[in-house]
């Protein structure tokens, strides 16, 4: 298979509309580079773009969750998912919330890593189960009821689905690691 994109990112607001095109330019200032891949190539379907962007979020940064164990949850989404512009995105903003790159590192490794604190080594067997089955077991499910109220447990099943979900786009897209500067 090829690496190339399957649908380039477009180049300006001509071909991803006014809304994508300030936003990715945003957003690249925030990140110091250009802006970012998947905006430019999601951005290619402006509507679809702006309603995953609201729904997206709403779960990162805007979610209730910890912003540490959110990104938890991503790092080890995209890990699973083989999905390398995620998981390059997602190691900088797990700096940002507080991961060491140990932990970053770890999330490779998943829950039997040494060193998680119970609710963290919970969290991520749940993904692990989520990835394997799109399903917990209830052994599973009662050890993060012991962490998280009802709304922390829609927003964590939800969190991990969208990331399963988006880790599938820009897999199949090729969308490409936006370059370091």
């Amino acid at each position: 298979m090829s690496d190339a994109p399957r649908i380039a990112p477009g180049r300006g607001a001509g071909d991803v509309g006014l809304f994508a095109w300030g936003f990715g330019r945003i957003a690249g200032r925030a990140m110091g580079s250009g802006p970012p891949n998947i905006f430019m190539t999601l951005g290619r379907h402006p509507r679809l773009f702006r309603a995953w962007l609201r729904f997206a979020g709403r779960l990162m940064p805007r979610g209730t969750l910890p912003r540490r164990e959110t990104e938890l949850v991503i790092l080890r989404v995209a890990h699973l998912r083989r999905c390398a512009y995620e998981r390059h995105h997602h190691e900088r903003i797990g700096r940002r919330a507080g991961l060491t790159h140990e932990e970053i590192a770890n999330t490779t490794v998943g829950p039997d890593a040494p060193g998680w604190p119970q609710r963290e080594r919970d969290l991520l067997r749940a993904v692990d189960e989520l990835h394997a089955s799109g399903d917990l077991a209830d052994p599973t499910w009662e050890a993060l009821r012991a962490h998280y109220d009802e709304r922390g447990l829609i927003e964590l099943l939800m969190l991990a689905g969208h990331y399963q979900m988006l880790a599938t786009v820009l897999n199949t897209l090729r969308v490409q690691p936006d370059p370091a500067r």
